[in-house]
């Protein structure tokens, strides 16, 4: 049952057994995987089924440090999520997300990495990545190119084992943004509540034992919900802000006794990790394992890292490369101009050498305006990014193309000065506003130029050709310092001091709060997050299914012994 909270008695208290809070992927998973079973489920979404830019204002915030993405771009408030935002084009018209597992590093305490590692090993979440594939539509849980490579896509020969290559699968955004919505909203025993915004999570006086959460819909309506489990599943900054903004009961936020909420932010910055000139160009032909395509119909895409013994040896955060073509006048000085130049006239300033760059662009305007009207007008991609592919399938390739640009996902390392916390700005329900504060640390620098340097070496090595990192000054070539991937913020750790939830996703003290989602990431690797989320959100409904039965026997069990006590 779907029900827009605008429409509530003023002041009504919704009882339940379990409440999920956030209608994104990770609440939605949930709510599935409670579809009929012998509880009610009351699934909160802050936004309702069409976007709603008022409702979205609600994301607003500020940044302090680095420069980031617009915090309001972070959370997305409409049912489904982020997932409607997702936008890779993984088989016209249908859009979707790249998927791939954590690795088996990215889990383990590290010296070099501090504040590293998550209370259990991938080994023991490969079930659940099983599951996940299932419920995000991918095929055979299986990463290793061996898998997906043939005579005429094989990987690329590397001498030595320094270099690897592994996949990216891809899966469809609408089973998040429509399939599923439809089998909640058809399931008797779950109630989704659509504009229904939580204010406050409310205690007993112990801090021990969540009672409520308290609701306000933009129009001026309250209401609240009472349950036996709560579960917070929106996402790394919004799981921080709902716990720092609950401070009735503990004044620096509930859970938030040993200054951990918040704290540990984390993302996967995209890098230009520089132009790879091949020693052929009929590289061109045979790198297609390289491309978003689809083998065996599932959309799949090769990419590069560093392997895991590497990394261990050289004390390094994991790291991707992705490979895509490009021609002799990609980047060209002119199309660097006129970048230049339309950036100055919207800041209203003259640029530095503003005649050399006029003459940039007057000498190839032909080049430009051709690019113009394809993109603008045609909305045709001029090249294969990030969210296109489908370049290893034309004919010409080898006389198309010079070269590869490298692009990179990036690990950062757990620090607890990147954090979330209350700004000073209120949003239009009276609430403080997210403020985040993020820098980058020395070992997220210094790991991302010796991991470009040792793949140069290996490129060289291997005679595949030549690579030229990209740098801007002594730093990486920044491309975006976020990809939407915010994680750490209630990370798992099994010591209360380090982490906000333990081994099961539940709140440290609190018997009946529970987080899922990215902000329970105790580190990132590179890799996109959602699949790991949804494992996360299948293995936390099987610890609550597990709980109301275990309730359920001994329910039973009392009524049993009541009757054989009374016959006697």
């Amino acid at each position: 049952m779907l029900i827009d909270s605008r429409n509530l008695p003023a002041d009504e208290v919704i009882e339940t057994e379990v409440c999920i809070v956030g209608a994104g992927p990770a609440g939605i998973t949930l709510a599935r995987e409670l579809i009929g079973q012998d509880f009610r489920v009351c699934l909160l979404e802050s936004g309702d089924l069409e976007f709603n830019q008022e409702t979205q204002s609600l994301s607003e915030g500020e940044t302090v440090g680095e420069p980031f993405s617009n915090l309001q771009d972070m959370r997305h408030r409409q049912f489904g999520g982020h997932a409607n935002v997702w936008n890779i084009e993984i088989n016209k018209p249908q859009l979707g997300l790249r998927h791939m597992a954590l690795h088996a590093i990215d889990f383990e305490k590290r010296d070099c990495v501090p504040y590293s590692g998550w209370a259990f090993s991938k080994s023991h979440l490969d079930p659940f990545y099983e599951r996940a594939h299932t419920v995000c539509k991918l095929g055979s849980f299986t990463y290793e190119a061996s898998a997906w490579e043939d005579a005429k896509s094989p990987q690329l020969p590397f001498i030595g084992d320094r270099v690897t290559t592994e996949m990216f699968q891809f899966g469809p955004r609408d089973i998040f943004t429509n399939e599923y919505r439809k089998e909640i909203s058809q399931s008797p025993n779950v109630t989704t509540y659509l504009n229904a915004n939580v204010v406050e999570i409310e205690t007993d006086e112990t801090a021990k034992n969540v009672k409520s959460v308290r609701l306000a819909c933009l129009q001026g309506n309250k209401f609240s919900v009472v349950a036996k489990i709560f579960i917070l599943a929106t996402n790394g900054i919004e799981n921080a802000r709902l716990l720092l903004l609950s401070n009735q009961t503990q004044k620096t936020g509930l859970a938030n006794q040993n200054d951990v909420v918040g704290r540990f932010f984390m993302d996967h910055p995209l890098i230009r990790s520089g132009m790879f000139y091949p020693s052929t160009r009929k590289i061109f032909n045979s790198t297609a394992l390289y491309d978003l395509r689809r083998v065996n119909n599932v959309p799949v895409m090769g990419k590069l890292r560093l392997s895991e013994e590497v990394m261990r040896r050289e004390q390094l955060l994991n790291m991707s490369f992705m490979l895509f073509p490009r021609d002799d006048k990609h980047r060209s000085p002119a199309k660097a101009s006129m970048k230049t130049l339309v950036s100055s006239i919207r800041q209203k300033k003259i640029p530095k050498n503003v005649f050399q760059h006029l003459g940039n662009v007057i000498m190839n305007v032909d080049d430009l305006v051709v690019d113009w009207y394809k993109y603008h007008l045609k909305k045709q991609y001029l090249f294969p990014d990030l969210s296109h592919g489908g370049w290893s399938d034309r004919k010409g390739n080898e006389d198309k193309y010079v070269k590869f640009e490298l692009v990179s996902q990036t690990e950062q390392v757990p620090n607890p000065d990147n954090r979330v916390t209350l700004g000073t700005k209120i949003d239009k329900l009276g609430c403080p506003q997210a403020k985040l504060i993020y820098h980058w640390s020395e070992i997220d620098t210094s790991s991302i130029k010796r991991s470009q340097a040792i793949l140069a070496e290996e490129i060289a090595r291997s005679g595949l050709g030549e690579l030229q990192i990209e740098r801007d000054g002594e730093l990486p070539d920044v491309m975006s310092f976020s990809t939407h991937h915010n994680m750490g913020t209630t990370r798992m750790h099994i010591d209360p001091k380090q982490g906000v939830v333990d081994a099961n996703c539940q709140v440290h003290g609190i018997s009946n709060l529970f987080i899922t989602g990215t902000s329970v990431f105790t580190t990132g690797g590179y890799g996109n997050p959602t699949l790991t989320v949804i494992a996360l959100a299948i293995r936390l409904a099987d610890r609550v299914k597990t709980q109301f039965a275990a309730k359920s026997e001994n329910v039973t069990t009392n009524v049993i012994q009541t009757s054989t006590v009374t016959n006697k």
